[in-house]
């Protein structure tokens, strides 16, 4: 057990004092290690990075020991995790069975078209990402989207552009 606790010791020290690594660990060391912990260490490692970079991923493996393909078995299957930077704001659109019979590919098709990207794209200046979802688990508000956030439902392929159109618009003026 000693060794253990000096081999994570020793990974989390390598980790050039990024203070984020150093909010993961104290998340591990709540936890206690536990292997059934990994998916509340890769929520909170999502919400701290805003994503979940590969040395992040070897990271977690060692500090809970468990296989590296295991890290990124869960962190696959579910939706909410990201492997690259997104943008600044963000939009998911369901693509569960009750979205898409309510035309849910068709919200995906008007803001791929409308702002050049296709479905897990990012504007490049980095403000807008647009990602698709399974199932979202709103399927009494199908078509649902999900804008910063924020769950929206029963949405049309003009509401959903028209407000991204807003906050993208907004985000600009702030910048300026």
């Amino acid at each position: 057990m000693a060794a253990l606790r000096s081999a994570r010791e020793k990974n989390s020290q390598s980790t050039n004092g990024d203070e984020r690594y150093k909010n993961i660990d104290r998340e591990l060391r709540r936890l206690r290690y536990e292997k059934d912990a990994l998916l509340e260490v890769l929520n909170s490692a999502q919400e701290l990075f805003g994503y979940l970079p590969e040395e992040l991923l070897s990271y977690i493996s060692r500090q809970l020991n468990v296989p590296l393909s295991r890290v990124y078995g869960v962190a696959t299957f579910y939706h909410m995790f990201t492997f690259e930077p997104l943008g600044e704001h963000t939009c998911i659109i369901c693509t569960g069975t009750a979205c898409h019979v309510k035309d849910s590919e068709r919200i995906i098709e008007a803001i791929s078209k409308t702002f050049n990207i296709p479905a897990g794209g990012t504007t490049p200046e980095g403000l807008f990402s647009l990602t698709t979802a399974r199932c979202l688990g709103s399927c009494g508000l199908a078509p649902v989207v999900v804008l910063d956030g924020q769950v929206r439902g029963k949405e049309t392929p003009e509401s959903v552009t028209n407000r991204v159109q807003e906050i993208i618009a907004f985000s600009r003026n702030a910048r300026t």
